[in-house]
């Protein structure tokens, strides 16, 4: 691999866990998918986000999440 990718991978993970995802997220959408429809997805995901964090949306542990889900399913 050339050089720089080795440099730019260095600094990636370098950089906290939250900007790593963001960074992670920009670079598969300019590669594959609908402009359009990232943006909308991104947006829906700051909103929800912003929710969790100001305290709108109640949380159930991880655990809990999975159970339903696994229930769901056929």
């Amino acid at each position: 691999m050339p050089q720089s990718f080795n440099t730019l991978e260095i600094e990636a993970l370098k950089l906290p866990p939250e900007e790593r995802v963001l960074l992670a997220d920009h670079l598969l959408a300019s590669v594959c998918g609908n402009p359009e429809i990232e943006a909308a997805w991104a947006a829906e995901v700051e909103q929800r986000l912003a929710e969790v964090e100001i305290g709108n949306i109640p949380l159930i542990p991880m655990e809990e999440a999975i159970r339903r889900a696994r229930l769901s399913l056929p």
